[in-house]
């Protein structure tokens, strides 16, 4: 990457770190700290940590599509300034209803497709992927950070401490956008944003469908999670303060187990690992739904949640962009995040009606149900080889229908879609590809 590519890169990822540190933070503390309310319940508590979800699913793609009119940047800052304005409004209430009102208006600044086709816009195709890695990479360690950072920031000053502190960060992000990230223009978005014309046909797909519902139990059962085990830790006479002593060896031990899942699968993603993953969900869940838990149990079945959690996590965006049509993974991205932002939203809601109507160790035993019952839905995804995609402009108007019969007789291309309207070329390739020669067709239909 050029010092360009590099200072965007960085900008951006850190401008995800601050905002999804926000949303994250309240997740492994709300459950205790929301008893100081007036309004407690257990489905306020549920509603608080997956409010963000509901706005964020309904959102995602109609926000992706207006940076395409508007541009990328006011598009950004108008969903900075609203996620800040939630976080006040959370931070000042004192009824839980009011901070469920900031929580979802948090989740109507849906900026990621946004900040994802601006990354595009400024970087040059052969280094694309690199500084995607590095806002990809940044996402991860903001969840882990704030699952750490969490509890620290709640004991010191409380919930509002949290949303203040969100709302501040939130602020900080502006002058990045404003100033750091360079202002470009608007570059071909098929592969990077939703576009309208895609959704139907996307959404109904049968393979993307699994890998959709698949996403959404998946942050539905992390949700579920959250709501539940601060509690469970209470047992233990943890203090909130002390959680991180749990959460830093489960978050580290599932690093290492992820690796070594990765590891095993040498750059593939069998099904039988898939499998592997959420039968992991199921027996951390059903371990943790015993009435007579223990602390190594505990231990052993945080863990063995986070290397499945870790390993779908990161697995299903691969599968997503391998299955999506040449020139639609942006429509097919869209819709796979509107499904995993609504999972969060379901797993709140659904923790939340089972501790009021049942027990905190139903909620476990229901997921665990849950993800047995999500085999069943895996038995029907196809094995996909990993391919890249690569995205070739092509000067407007200029284009000749024949580029797509002469590429497809290159080696390594799978699969090429001509977008005129966007004046690009999309493809699907192996690693037999050669750019260079790709690039002499098309240059030479131009």
């Amino acid at each position: 990457m050029n010092a360009l590519e590099l200072r965007t890169s960085l900008a951006l990822a850190l401008v995800y770190v601050l905002r999804m540190l926000g949303l994250f933070m309240v997740m492994p503390v709300i459950a205790i700290a929301a008893m100081d309310y007036p309004d407690y319940s257990p489905l306020y508590v549920g509603l608080a940590v997956g409010g963000y979800g509901l706005t964020q699913a309904a959102l995602q793609i109609p926000m992706g599509m207006l940076s395409d009119k508007w541009g990328r940047k006011p598009v950004i800052l108008l969903g900075l300034a609203v996620f800040a304005l939630g976080s006040f409004i959370a931070a000042m209430s004192d009824t839980m209803l009011g901070m469920i009102v900031g929580r979802v208006l948090q989740g109507a600044g849906a900026i990621a497709g946004a900040i994802m086709a601006l990354a595009t816009d400024v970087s040059r195709e052969s280094q694309r992927a690199k500084v995607l890695a590095v806002i990809g990479i940044a996402i991860g360690f903001s969840f882990y950070l704030a699952v750490l950072l969490g509890p620290l920031i709640a004991n010191a000053w409380g919930m509002a401490g949290i949303f203040g502190v969100t709302g501040l960060l939130a602020l900080l992000c502006m002058p990045l956008i404003v100033w750091v990230v360079p202002q470009t223009s608007i570059v071909s978005s098929g592969d990077t944003l939703p576009q309208k014309g895609q959704l139907s046909t996307l959404f109904f797909s049968s393979q993307l469908w699994r890998l959709n519902v698949s996403v959404l139990l998946l942050h539905m059962l992390i949700t579920l999670l959250f709501t539940q085990l601060p509690l469970t830790l209470l047992k233990f006479d943890l203090a909130l303060e002390e959680h991180w002593s749990l959460y830093l060896p489960v978050l580290g031990a599932s690093i290492v187990g992820l690796v070594i899942m990765m590891g095993m699968a040498r750059g593939r993603t069998p099904k039988s690992y898939l499998v592997t993953a959420v039968v992991m969900l199921a027996v951390a869940l059903g371990g943790l739904s015993g009435l007579d838990q223990r602390w190594w149990l505990v231990l052993s079945a945080c863990i063995l949640f986070f290397v499945g959690f870790n390993y779908l996590e990161a697995n299903f965006p691969a599968l997503v962009s391998s299955i999506a049509p040449a020139g639609q993974k942006g429509t097919a991205m869209g819709i796979y995040a509107s499904f995993q932002f609504f999972g969060a939203f379901l797993g709140g809601m659904l923790s939340g009606v089972i501790t009021e109507l049942a027990s905190p160790e139903m909620v476990y035993a229901i997921g665990a149900g849950i993800a047995l019952l999500w085999l069943l839905l895996l038995l029907g995804l196809n094995e996909v080889s990993r391919i890249q995609r690569v995205t070739l402009a092509i000067n407007s108007g200029a284009a000749n229908p024949h580029i797509i019969d002469t590429l497809m007789g290159q080696p390594g291309v799978e699969e090429v879609t001509l977008n005129s309207n966007h004046d690009a070329v999309y493809l699907k390739v192996t690693r037999d590809f050669n750019m260079t020669t790709a690039r002499q067709v098309v240059d030479s239909s131009n």
